[in-house]
């Protein structure tokens, strides 16, 4: 009886691995009908951060978001813009006041009957601080560039779906003193 036992464990071992082996060879296709497909490249948020960094708007080329590229260089170069003009103009007032106090008679500036030295002074100040402004602004859309290129990066896999929708509906309900109150509520449908 042990040898019987010892028989059909074994039968059952190879019987097993045969049709195990069976079953993989009716799911395998034959080596010329396979189609090589690519192995999608993995979205790197790092390089799309860096690219942003260099070259603002780099990174949105890598995210394929291209619409946004003209958005970058206009906010980038129009701040840009006001920061130079503003530089010049500090400089034009900032010549003048020099002219108007180095005491010399030969020396006229072009605001003579136009600015006081106070006025001259403001104007300074005034593009002086619109200068300032302007790169503080440059600054700001170009660290948000980066942080764009990032965030997109990061979404780049993310799963779109169509059904996603937010609505304000009105509601009313009890509130803590079991009084009747109006509100709205946020139903989200994923």
């Amino acid at each position: 009886m042990k040898c019987f036992g010892i028989i059909l464990g074994v039968f059952l071992l190879f019987s097993t691995g045969f049709s195990y082996a069976q079953l993989i060879k009716q799911d395998t296709l034959p080596a010329d009908t396979l189609i090589k497909v690519r192995p999608e490249k993995p979205h790197s948020p790092t390089k799309a951060t860096l690219l942003s960094t260099f070259l603002p708007g780099a990174g949105q080329v890598y995210n394929k978001k291209y619409w946004k590229v003209p958005v970058v260089f206009a906010t980038i170069g129009t701040s840009l813009y006001f920061a130079i003009s503003n530089q010049q103009n500090f400089n034009d007032f900032k010549q003048a006041y020099l002219y108007r106090i180095d005491g010399d008679p030969n020396t006229v500036d072009d605001y003579v009957d136009v600015l006081s030295e106070a006025g001259l002074k403001a104007n300074m100040d005034y593009h002086q601080r619109n200068r300032d402004l302007a790169y503080i602004f440059t600054g700001v859309f170009y660290v948000l560039n980066i942080v764009d290129a990032a965030v997109d990066a990061h979404l780049f896999n993310f799963p779109k779906n169509d059904k996603l929708s937010f609505n304000l509906q009105p509601c009313m309900d009890f509130t803590a003193s079991n009084r009747m109150g109006a509100g709205f509520t946020l139903v989200v449908n994923l």
